[in-house]
C-alpha cells in the first residue's frame, strides 16, 4: 500500500492502461459506445473503434429535441471536523506533511447518530428547496455511493425519508469517485429518452468507515459528505447538460479498492463437491487499499483527454468554459490536470482543503458551495470530471441554471 506521497510523482510515466473508446453523449440526443452505432435516445454522436466522429459529422439523425438542466443543488457534511493536527496525535504525520502533499487541512467525519442516509437526505432537501420542487414531483432518485448503510441499497430509504408517496423508482449507483458523473449521465438519459421531468441525483459517501486510521497513507485523505442536484427536463434551446465522456478499466482495479476479506469460502467444498464447512464465515470488507503513485499517474494521464473529448462533443473549447470542477482527490492532481488543459488557477473550483476526498460527494459538494457563494452563476459553463476506483473516470460539460 503506497502512502499519500505517491500522489506527488514529479514525472508521469505511462501507466499500462488500455483506454478504450468512450461511451459519450452530446446535446443532440444519442448514445455511442466503442465500435457500435445504435439508435438510443439518451445521448449523441457515433464513435467507432479508434475513430472519433464529432457531433457535427454524425451519420445518425437527431431523434430527440428535449433537453435537461440543473436547477437546484444542496450539500451536507458531518458536524465533527478532524484537522491534520488531530491526525498527528494518532499517526506519524504533521499538518505540514499532509498539506504539502495533498492540499488537505481538515475533513469531516461522521460521529454519534450521523450516517450516510441522513447526510443524503439533508443534501437532497436543500437541492429540492433551491429547485422549488416537491418530493412528490420527483420521477426518480439516483443515489450514487460506494459506502451504503444497507448492502442492498439506500435510495428507497432516502425516498421514504424525503416523504415521497408516489413510489417513484429509486436505486443506487456504485462507481466510487466517478459515481456522481454517472448519475448525471443516467438522469439525462432518463429525461431525454424516458420522458421523465425531475430526477434527483445524490452523491454521498462515508469512506471513514472503510479507512485504516493507523495508516497515514490513506487516513489523511478521506472525509464524509453528501451533495445533490435536481436535473429537470427543458426545451432543447435551454439544454444545460451538454456532453459526457465515460470510461472504465478493470485492469487498474488493483491500484485502488476495498475488496471483501477472504474468509476461506473457496475452500468449503471437499474433493467430491460436498461442503466440508458450513455455514461460511461472516464476510466483511477490507479497509481502503491504494497505490498512490499509480492512482496519481492514472488521473493525470486519463482525465485531461476525457475532458477534451467531452468539450469536443459539446462543440466547445477550453476557453469557452467558465469553471473546471474536478473530483477533489488531491490538490496536486487538480493542479496537474488544470495545467495540462491550460486552465488558469482562478477558473478552478477547489474545496479539498476543508473536506478532503469525499468520493462521490466531492463534485456536488464543491458545486453547491460555489453556487451558494455566488462564484458559479446561472449560464456559467462547467467542465467536470470524476475519477477513481474501478478504475472509472468520466467527464461532463454542463451549464448551470
Amino acid at each position: 500500500m503506497a502512502n499519500a506521497s505517491g500522489f506527488l510523482a514529479p514525472s508521469v510515466p505511462s501507466l499500462r492502461l488500455k483506454i478504450q473508446p468512450s461511451t459519450g453523449v452530446s446535446r443532440s440526443g444519442f448514445c455511442f459506445s466503442a465500435g457500435i452505432s445504435r439508435r438510443v435516445v439518451c445521448s449523441s454522436g457515433v464513435e467507432g473503434a479508434g475513430t472519433h466522429v464529432s457531433p457535427s459529422q454524425s451519420r445518425v439523425p437527431k431523434l430527440v429535441s428535449k433537453g435537461c438542466k440543473l436547477v437546484g443543488c444542496g450539500s451536507a457534511v458531518p458536524s465533527l471536523s478532524v484537522s491534520n493536527d488531530d491526525l498527528a496525535k494518532i499517526v506519524d504525520t504533521s499538518d505540514e506533511w499532509i498539506s504539502v502533499r495533498t492540499g488537505i487541512r481538515n475533513r469531516r467525519v461522521i460521529s454519534g447518530k450521523e450516517n450516510l442516509r441522513n447526510l443524503a437526505v439533508e443534501a437532497a432537501r436543500k437541492a429540492l428547496k433551491m429547485a422549488d420542487v416537491e418530493p412528490d414531483d420527483l420521477d426518480m432518485i439516483l443515489m450514487c455511493t460506494s459506502t451504503r448503510d444497507d448492502v442492498f441499497g439506500d435510495a428507497p430509504k432516502v425516498q421514504r425519508e424525503l416523504g415521497c408517496t408516489k413510489s417513484q423508482l429509486a436505486y443506487d449507483i456504485t462507481a466510487a469517485c466517478s459515481g456522481f458523473v454517472l448519475g448525471l449521465f443516467s438522469a439525462s438519459c432518463y429525461i431525454r429518452g424516458g420522458g421523465l421531468r425531475n430526477v434527483l441525483v445524490i452523491g454521498a459517501d462515508v469512506v471513514s468507515r472503510f479507512v485504516d486510521w493507523t495508516d497515514r497513507g490513506t487516513c489523511i485523505l478521506f472525509g464524509d459528505a453528501a451533495g445533490a442536484v435536481v436535473v429537470q427536463a427543458c426545451d432543447a434551446e435551454e439544454d444545460g447538460v451538454l456532453s459526457f465522456d465515460l470510461h472504465s478499466d478493470g485492469e487498474g482495479a488493483r491500484h485502488l479498492g476495498a475488496p471483501i476479506n477472504d474468509n476461506g469460502i473457496n475452500d468449503l467444498l471437499g474433493s467430491n463437491g460436498s461442503a466440508s464447512e458450513f455455514p461460511p464465515k461472516r464476510s466483511s470488507y477490507s479497509c481502503v487499499q491504494m497505490n498512490g503513485k499509480e492512482v496519481f499517474r492514472f488521473a493525470v494521464r486519463c482525465v485531461p483527454p476525457s475532458i477534451e473529448s467531452a468539450l469536443e462533443k459539446a462543440d466547445l473549447k477550453a476557453s469557452d468554459v467558465d469553471w473546471l470542477l474536478l473530483h477533489q482527490a488531491n490538490q496536486r492532481i487538480i493542479d496537474a490536470v488544470a495545467t495540462r488543459l491550460e486552465f488558469p488557477r482562478e477558473k478552478v473550483i477547489s474545496n479539498i482543503a476543508n473536506y478532503g476526498n469525499t468520493s462521490a460527494a466531492s463534485i456536488p459538494l464543491a458545486l453547491d458551495e460555489a453556487v451558494r457563494s455566488g462564484k458559479v452563476k446561472p449560464g456559467h459553463t462547467i467542465a467536470a470530471s470524476g475519477f477513481g476506483a474501478g478504475l472509472t473516470w468520466g467527464s461532463a460539460v454542463i451549464r448551470w441554471g
